[in-house]
């Protein structure tokens, strides 16, 4: 009898690629031209990224750069939760963060899919924030990975600890 082999399917985001993304957007935001004598910037506040302009346009623009660097790097934008422009004194203002975790719900929508339409055999556990995926086969496994690849989730997911 073949022993079980399993993966980890997890929402996790690599913070030095967001800070390095986060650099170069505001080094591109110090230096173009369409920014200039604007007050644009971006920058860490606490976990969340703050952008803010002088015009909601150029604090979306901003944002644009950003998401831009983000992609450019490999983090995907939906682990990037931006809120709507807003006015703080005479600045507009964009506060973004970063979702980590699988939510239960989630979880469980995963988990149904695999029963639903994955391969017979395979087990979905809910572990915390991340979810486990095990089988006796291997091929099966690869092709849960397939089919939550294809599935257009609400959150990014990554695989981890395939053994």
């Amino acid at each position: 009898m073949a022993a079980e082999s399993s993966f980890d399917v997890v929402s996790k985001v690599d913070r030095q690629e967001v800070d390095n993304a986060l650099n170069q957007a505001a080094k591109e935001v110090s230096q173009r031209y369409d920014f200039k004598n604007v007050e644009a910037k971006i920058a860490w506040s606490g976990e969340a990224i703050e952008m803010e302009a002088n015009s909601e346009e150029r604090v979306k623009a901003i944002l644009d750069v950003f998401q831009t660097k983000l992609i450019r790097r490999g983090v995907s934008l939906k682990a990037l939760e931006a809120g709507d422009p807003r006015v703080s004194g005479k600045l507009w203002k964009i506060t973004a963060t970063t979702k980590q975790g699988i939510k239960q719900d989630d979880a469980k929508k995963v988990s149904k899919l695999i029963r639903d339409e994955g391969p017979k055999g395979v087990k979905a556990q809910i572990q915390g924030e991340e979810l486990r995926i095990s089988s006796k086969s291997r091929d099966d496994l690869q092709a849960v990975q397939a089919l939550i690849k294809e599935a257009d989730l609400d959150f990014a997911v990554q695989f981890v600890n395939y053994r």
